[in-house]
């Protein structure tokens, strides 16, 4: 089936040619629905903390950092922005010169003078058509103001990263992207000694523009932060992307029959984790930030979340040793085995079943994980995953971050258990990625290769199917030690259309 240019052209990719068997075959055999215990709800799941143990959990947090303790934010920030500009996308090719009434383009018209981009998108409208937007508006030319955002001849919104869009305009006219709140609430959260590291995740196409923008912005945010950025970048590998197929399962090849590859989601950069030289690391979407005077929940969700994991490692180190020295006596194993089931949400019938060595075997295997503890927000209608109780292959059910394709609805009871489901994941996770003894986790190796998608997407016109893998933080976390902790609602402001940059959490 493969050709010595296709083996040439994957030893070039870095991927096997066992790695195509094995993704076609998954093509024909697809991905199973999971199996599921119960919805994760406050207080059986997701745990809801009190003011106390919040303070305790910040209290931690910060004697974390002051005793050096090693951090870094990661921030995937590789996706265009272009989705969020689908309906300005959709007026601009259309045929209806003006704007539907009560549509999202009419109401960035008529609040246009309240966007963060306001002042740029003037300047390229006046060097174009000697108006400026407002001008415009008035005679009617909508589509040159909306065109003027997002095509190359404007401000090419529509073919930039989020990351360097003007998301929040300040009062001293100041305005910042994305990549800048991120360097600021880095400096609020995740100082150590006066240094702060992040790592962002980019796309080869804006390698430069990334770099470009960090060579003038690390250096302002130092001044004005006081505190000195380590700042990092990576590119999803090209040894993660995942081969096209054709509606029957077989090789897509385009027009020159060359094999097509697709990337392999953000479930590809599991691998990039795996390369972070650090012991936690913060997990947070490069468009769920706000300005400063709206930071303060963020701030305080974020230490809470840290110092819960951080109070929960604690326990599981101290165990752990407890369990290595082959000294834990019956009633020490049950008390391991109840700080898993209350800490941890973990049902497993081994708790019961097994005892001495055997069930001290089977709870060290389920402590020595890598840990993540995970914000969850109640679901008031926004997008996003979902948290859940799921069986493992080993018969155990833990804490599970789901999408509803991965949920066969169809079965009465599981309909039910996704209608009982109460919050839903804004991808704000804090994880702990060593082992006790400092050794970091080989982190593919808890994957769930059961836990990928399948798309239909097209290619010059022929439809072609493609593979996703185990989101990052969803079937790519399977394996790993996970806690549920409700945050506000206030945390949660991410920009998914350009019309989110007009509510009050956005303004400056």
């Amino acid at each position: 089936m493969l050709t010595n240019e296709d083996l040439a052209f994957l030893n070039e990719k870095g991927i096997a040619p066992e790695r195509i068997e094995e993704q076609l075959a998954r093509f024909s055999k697809g991905f199973p629905y999971l199996k599921l215990y119960a919805s994760a709800k406050a207080g059986a799941g997701i745990e809801r903390l009190t003011e106390a143990q919040q303070q305790q959990a910040v209290e931690r947090w910060e004697k974390y950092l002051a005793d050096g303790g090693d951090v870094c934010k990661f921030v995937p920030a590789s996706g265009a922005a272009s989705r969020m500009f689908k309906a300005l996308f959709s007026f601009v090719n259309g045929d209806e010169p003006t704007p539907k009434p009560g549509s999202d383009v009419e109401k960035l018209i008529l609040n246009i003078t309240k966007t963060p981009f306001y002042e740029e998108l003037n300047e390229v409208l006046r060097a174009k058509h000697g108006k400026d937007a407002q001008e415009l508006i008035a005679d009617g030319r909508y589509k040159d103001v909306i065109a003027g955002i997002i095509l190359p001849e404007g401000l090419n919104y529509g073919a930039l990263p989020k990351a360097v869009l003007s998301f929040h305009k300040y009062a001293d006219g100041t305005v910042r992207t994305p990549l800048e709140e991120q360097l600021m609430e880095g400096a609020q959260t995740a100082a150590v000694d006066g240094k702060v590291k992040l790592h962002f995740t980019v796309s080869a196409n804006h390698q430069k523009l990334f770099d470009d923008k960090l060579a003038k912005a690390v250096p302002a945010f130092e001044k004005a932060t006081g505190v000195k950025y380590e700042v990092t970048t990576s590119q999803q590998k090209p040894s993660t992307d995942t081969v096209a197929a054709t509606l029957d399962n077989q090789l897509f090849r385009d027009k020159n029959g060359k094999m097509v590859f697709r990337p392999g989601g953000h479930g590809a950069l599991i691998e990039n984790l795996n390369d972070m030289d650090s012991t936690v690391v913060f997990i947070k979407n490069i468009d769920n930030v706000v300005p400063d005077s709206q930071r303060e929940a963020t701030i305080w969700s974020k230490k809470v979340l840290a110092g819960t994991l951080i109070l929960a490692h604690d326990k599981v180190e101290e165990y752990l040793r407890l369990l290595q020295s082959g000294k834990a006596t019956d009633a020490q194993l049950k008390e391991i085995c109840d700080f898993l089931a209350n800490q941890f949400s973990i049902k497993a019938p081994q708790f019961d079943e097994l005892k001495g060595k055997e069930l001290a075997d089977f709870l060290i295997k389920l402590l020595n994980r890598p840990m993540r503890a995970c914000g969850m927000v109640k679901n008031e209608g926004e997008p996003g995953g979902g948290p859940f109780i799921a069986y493992n292959p080993d018969g155990t059910a833990s804490p599970q971050i789901l999408e509803s394709t991965q949920i066969d609805t169809s079965v009465p009871a599981y309909a039910n258990i996704m209608a009982e489901a109460t919050h839903f994941n804004p991808v704000d996770l804090v994880c702990y990625i060593r082992d006790i003894d400092g050794k970091k986790f080989d982190l593919p190796k808890h994957v769930d290769p059961d836990t990928g998608f399948i798309s239909q997407k097209s290619l010059d016109g022929r439809e072609l199917r493609a593979l996703e893998l185990p989101g990052l933080w969803n079937g790519a976390m399977s394996d790993w030690l996970t806690i549920f902790v409700e945050v506000p609602a206030e945390s949660f402001n991410p920009v998914k259309t350009v019309n989110d940059l007009l509510r009050p959490a956005h303004q400056a």
